[in-house]
């Protein structure tokens, strides 16, 4: 999905990586964890989503040439 926001163009992320995140800043808002804490489970999770993306990837791409 995308926004057009004063001219510019954002590329969201899905709904449920969008949820996700919203929830951790919802608890950082609220202080029941600190922002160094809730950024480093935001790259955290997304290095895992894309690490994961990339070997599923990968995966098909193998299957595709058996």
């Amino acid at each position: 999905m995308t926004v057009s926001l004063g001219g510019l163009r954002l590329k969201l992320p899905p709904k449920d990586q969008l949820a996700y995140l919203a929830g951790l800043g919802l608890l950082t808002a609220f202080d029941l964890i600190e922002w160094p804490v809730a950024l480093a489970i935001a790259v955290g999770h997304e290095l895992a989503r894309s690490h994961r993306g990339k070997t599923l990837r990968e995966f098909g791409d193998s299957l595709e040439q058996a």
